[in-house]
């Protein structure tokens, strides 16, 4: 067999695989759908309220602590976050609401010292931070059943937020102290995604971390009430963020 008759004779095979193929389409019905099996159960039905909110606080101790370049730490703080919330479920496993958050703050740094190189060190002495920050939310929830489990699901929160808040500042001591008084404005949107846990029908844990977030901040300081400074900026974070882990209870009605 020549080299011609090879070619048509591929080429007569290909034709016949070609009609095959068409005629299998023109069999099959217009509307069959293929699916890959998976099920989505509704968790939270349509037209129920959700009514709750969560509360996160961490407490920080150092006693010649180390953190990367920061070396000697010695002080103390906490930081303290309140969240209500309510949800109106529009649609099966989606609903949308509000949020309102407050988050206080306390920092006492007795010593550090930043230890770029040997040649570039700094000393950071009798540090005192206090501030407090409020927001309100828009919230759109979407939950996930796992499986047909009617106890356990998962949640992703989508926050869009607005607020503002106060902080001070006082470092050194004596006649060397110093104090900055500050105040902020932001605008963002994050993502927080969680575990619900049904305890009843009508109660449930729930615990949220936030992962993914967009934000702009602009700041105002006055420095011993003489010097004046501004600054804006914006920022974007991909990362479970363990400090902002809450522990939530919900009421839905």
């Amino acid at each position: 067999m020549n080299n011609d008759k090879m070619k048509k004779g591929f080429c007569v095979i290909m034709f016949l695989l070609g009609v095959v193929t068409a005629t299998h389409a023109e069999i099959l019905p217009k509307d069959s759908t293929q699916t890959r099996g998976l099920k989505q159960y509704t968790f939270v039905p349509k037209g129920q309220w959700i009514i709750g909110g969560t509360v996160s606080y961490t407490e920080m101790s150092g006693n010649n602590y180390q953190f990367l370049v920061i070396e000697g730490i010695n002080g103390n703080g906490y930081s303290f976050n309140v969240s209500p919330m309510f949800c109106y479920m529009f649609g099966n496993n989606i609903g949308a609401g509000g949020r309102f958050s407050y988050d206080r703050s306390l920092i006492k740094l007795n010593s550090a010292e930043i230890n770029l190189s040997d040649d570039t060190k700094f000393n950071i002495n009798d540090l005192y931070r206090l501030g407090h920050n409020y927001s309100g939310m828009a919230i759109l929830r979407n939950y996930i059943s796992i499986g047909n489990n009617m106890r356990f699901g998962l949640y992703n929160e989508t926050q869009l937020h607005i607020g503002g808040g106060e902080s001070k500042i006082v470092s050194g001591s004596g006649e060397t102290v110093e104090g900055t008084f500050e105040r902020n404005f932001s605008v963002g949107i994050n993502l927080a995604p969680g575990i619900t846990a049904f305890i009843n029908n009508f109660m449930a844990i729930e615990l949220n971390v936030g992962l993914l977030g967009f934000k702009y901040s602009s700041n105002t300081q006055a420095t011993n009430q003489v010097y004046m400074g501004k600054t804006n900026s914006t920022s974007a974070s991909f990362q479970i963020n363990l400090f902002s882990i809450g522990l939530g209870l919900a009421f839905y009605i």
